[in-house]
């Protein structure tokens, strides 16, 4: 069997395309949110994600809903509403992030 390369030349590596789409400090965490809890508001997200910036949330929200995993829904309301909800595609994420979450829960050793 071939070891499969890109046009560069570069092997090939399923784990690394999915952590480049998925990987960083916030779109597991993201994804995991809006997996278990459902729709939810721009300002809800940043609550339950202390630390991160505007900045970066609308960032990580923008690629995440480029590459399919979530929609934006804007409605037309005084003042501005947005929801953001997992797609069918970013639903098939959620039992790698279940494993992730089990495995943290179980190796845990910060408390």
């Amino acid at each position: 069997m071939d070891t499969p390369t890109n046009k560069d030349g570069k092997l090939k590596c399923s784990i690394e395309y999915t952590l480049s789409k998925i990987g960083g400090k916030w779109k597991t965490v993201i994804l995991w949110h809006l997996g278990v809890d459902g729709t939810l508001r721009y300002n809800a997200l940043r609550r339950l994600l202390p630390g991160v910036t505007h900045k970066v949330l609308s960032q990580q929200l923008k690629e995440m809903e480029e590459d399919g995993f979530i929609q934006r829904v804007a409605y037309n309301t005084i003042p501005p509403k947005v929801e953001y909800s997992m797609t069918d595609k970013g639903n098939t994420l959620m039992p790698i992030l279940e494993q992730m979450h089990i495995w943290g829960t179980e190796h845990d050793d910060s408390e």
